[in-house]
């Protein structure tokens, strides 16, 4: 079973993707804000992360750069979810996430999305 990562700041968006998600066959994680994110990733070795951008006081951005970067996890698909429609920009700048979803977040696309991703993963 393919297991995904979700982070974000907001409870109800975290419940609502773990339902989704376990509903759709994965196993899923979850964090509410991003400050033990490398910890996580490499207890759990996800095979997919969705990061929010806006964590609190910390950047998504940030974070989707320190996992691209670090060895161990730099093939590990990120798709970054957020309400501000221009984070598109960055998708191809080094350290950039795979995918974007903006919020609010269309099921069906949020579940083909991560379906492309880990079958290019794969």
């Amino acid at each position: 079973m393919r297991r995904i990562l979700a982070v974000d700041d907001d409870n109800d968006i975290l419940e609502v993707l773990q339902f989704i998600l376990e509903d759709s066959g994965y196993e899923v994680d979850t964090l509410s804000d991003g400050h033990n994110l490398m910890e996580t990733i490499r207890k759990k070795m996800p095979d997919l992360i969705l990061l929010d951008i806006m964590l609190g006081n910390l950047d998504g951005r940030e974070l989707c750069k320190a996992v691209k970067k670090e060895g161990s996890t730099h093939n590990i698909p990120v798709i970054m979810i957020s309400a501000s429609h221009s984070v598109p920009n960055t998708m191809n700048q080094e350290g950039g996430p795979n995918d974007f979803i903006a919020k609010p977040f269309d099921i069906s696309n949020l579940l083909s999305k991560i379906k492309f991703q880990l079958n290019r993963a794969a």
